[in-house]
This record gives C-alpha cells, structure tokens and sequence, in this order.
C-alpha cells in the first residue's frame, strides 16, 4: 500500500516569478511572454509598442550587468539576430547611440546575492521617494524638473537625474558596510519586497540615502530615457 504525502499549503505553493511589476505563474509562462515580444518584430526593426517597450526595460534592469548595459538610458530596443544567427534577441540602443545587445535567458537566470540586495535598498527607501511626490503635489509643483512640461499625478515620475544615480549612491555604501555579503535579508514574498535583516543597519541606509539622493521628476517619456538604476 503506497501513503499518499500530504504536502502543506506552503510546501505547494508555486514561486511567484517576476518582470518588473509583471508576475508570472511559472518560470516559462515568464519567458514565453519575452519570446513573444521578440516575435512580433522582425530583424532590426524597433520595439516601438510601448507595453513592449516597458516590459524590455524592466528586463533589462535584471541582467546581472545592469548598470553596464544601460550606461547613460535606454532610447530604445531593435531586435537583432543573436550571435550565431538563429534566433532573434534584444538590443538596447542608448540615448547616446550606442547599441548593446544583451542575453534576455541571463536576465531571467535566478538573481543574484547583489540583485537582490540592491533590490532591497529599493524597498527600503521607496517611502521617501514617495513622501517626496506626496510634498511636490501638496505645493503644487508637480511640473517636470527638465523640461517645465506640467505633469498630472499621474504622469509624473521621481527620478535620480540631478545628482547620483541611485546605482552610485547604493554601491557607495555597500562598500562602507563591506560589500554584499555582509548585507542579510529576510525572506521574499515578492521580487524586491526583501528588507534588511538589521534594523540598525537599514536606518544607517535610509539615512544615507537622504543626505546623498537628489530627487526631481520626469513626465514618463522623460523617465523611459534615464538610466533607471
């Protein structure tokens, strides 16, 4: 007689899987929507759907060589062949006319101990880029920093583009605290909801990360275009 294991509810619970805010129910519902994309396009013609588009960005922020590739921003994606030929895969071109392709399978390979601390670093200080929206919108200055364009609430997006990238001030003080693995994080429920395990040493990142980070906004077409981490 073969005992059936009976597994509990948190045992059969399927890992959440993400793209940005996109969440996928399994790891090839995930890259099915990636080859998608790539097949709606043919060779060198540009992702020019903006839902594409987004959905691109958002990848390429997963790539282990995030900050590399995207250098100065992201104006926008073609689809090139990949290097032997066969099969279509993505390329960032950047506002300064560099092109960088990029492996879309290494964006979804697991992230790593860097990902996900500098993930966490983004957690951690979203209320003060919100607190930051929320006092533009109580002065009634919600009106693009670069341009002057006025901005519905909507519309308009913090953004690191006066000062250090948020990249730049994260690493600074990685480094201070002696790299990331001296960073612990608790456990994700969501890509990019892990905190700092240490209390102590989250309040020593918020305050950081106040004295260093220059916030301004964007309208969205503004943001697309600015290195994004």
């Amino acid at each position: 007689m073969v005992v059936p294991v009976i597994r509990t509810a948190e045992e059969l619970k399927v890992p959440e899987v993400w793209i940005g805010s996109r969440r996928y129910a399994t790891k090839k519902a995930r890259q099915q929507a990636v080859q998608a994309i790539l097949g709606r396009y043919g060779f060198g013609q540009v992702v020019d759907q903006e839902d594409d588009d987004l959905l691109l960005r958002d990848l390429l922020d997963m790539h282990p060589d995030a900050a590399d590739k995207v250098g100065p921003g992201v104006d926008r994606f073609r689809i090139i062949p990949t290097p032997r030929g066969h099969h279509k895969g993505p390329e960032a071109v950047l506002v300064d006319g560099t092109k960088v392709a990029f492996s879309y399978q290494k964006c979804l390979d697991a992230p790593t101990q860097r990902q996900r601390v500098l993930d966490a670093m983004r957690t951690e200080v979203q209320p003060q880029v919100n607190a930051y929206f929320e006092s533009r919108k109580a002065a009634h200055t919600l009106v693009s920093d670069e341009s002057g364009q006025e901005l519905s609430p909507a519309g308009a997006h913090v953004a690191y583009f006066q000062g250090p990238r948020f990249h730049d001030i994260a690493l600074e003080f990685v480094e201070a605290v002696g790299g990331f693995d001296a960073i612990d994080l608790d456990s994700e429920t969501a890509r990019g909801l892990a905190l700092f395990t240490d209390r102590a040493l989250a309040e020593r990142w918020h305050e950081h990360h106040r004295e260093h980070a220059v916030l301004g906004l964007l309208s969205a077409e503004e943001n697309l275009r600015r290195p994004r981490l």
